[in-house]
């Protein structure tokens, strides 16, 4: 398959369109690589955090399973934390909430890039298609009162291009963005909730009551 059409396409739009084609380029590298990361990092595995909880209610120790969801890690950590005899129950929080922000951190890996590339996509696009403007009527004008109209005409949809193509990948990247904050946020707050079931039950369990006595 020749490569001349899509070539001689991209250099209608200008240097602008290069711009914007490496920035769509870009932007499906990030797709894919979050992707990848977030399937590795168990968000989207059924999260044990539930059993856990119930388990560790009635005096059970910390789960012995290895913890594959972010909820879990973090529900995993807040338990242990507050086994540790150094750490009073302020102390176990701080290391849960460390925890806690560090799978956070995770999850919105990558999603400054990708509202970068939402924002000054459409930037790049007006610029093209400015400069293109300015192409067009600096050839009407250079052509004097035999000046033909379709000239202009081509000159304008060439320069139209770029802001086409510049709102062509603004709006998946920031569609993109938006569901990987979206993500984050729905595991922050169930993080919050299992965290706080963790610590507030604390004090009821069967083992750490026996241990304050």
């Amino acid at each position: 398959m020749s490569l001349a059409p899509l070539i001689d396409f991209m250099a209608r739009g200008g240097s602008a369109l290069w711009v914007i084609a490496a920035l769509s380029v870009l932007t499906l590298a990030l797709f894919l690589w979050r992707l990848a990361e977030l399937a590795q990092g168990g968000a989207w595995r059924r999260p044990q955090a539930e059993t856990w909880i119930a388990e560790w209610s009635k005096g059970g120790p910390p789960p012995a399973s290895p913890a594959r969801a972010p909820l879990d890690r973090v529900a995993k950590a807040a338990m242990r934390a507050l086994l540790v005899p150094e750490f009073s129950a302020e102390a176990a929080e701080k290391e849960t909430t460390r925890i806690a922000k560090a799978e956070l951190a995770s999850l919105r890996r990558g999603l400054r890039p990708l509202e970068l590339i939402a924002a000054i996509a459409p930037l790049v696009g007006l610029l093209g298609t400015v400069l293109g403007m300015i192409g067009a009527f600096q050839a009407l004008q250079e052509s004097g009162s035999g000046a033909d109209p379709s000239v202009l005409a081509g000159g304008i949809w060439e320069a139209l291009l770029t802001t086409a193509a510049g709102m062509a990948v603004a709006i998946p990247a920031s569609a993109l963005a938006s569901w990987i904050e979206g993500q984050a946020e729905r595991e922050q707050a169930r993080m919050e909730d299992a965290a706080t079931r963790i610590l507030t039950r604390a004090a009821a369990r069967p083992a750490l009551l026996h241990a304050a006595e």
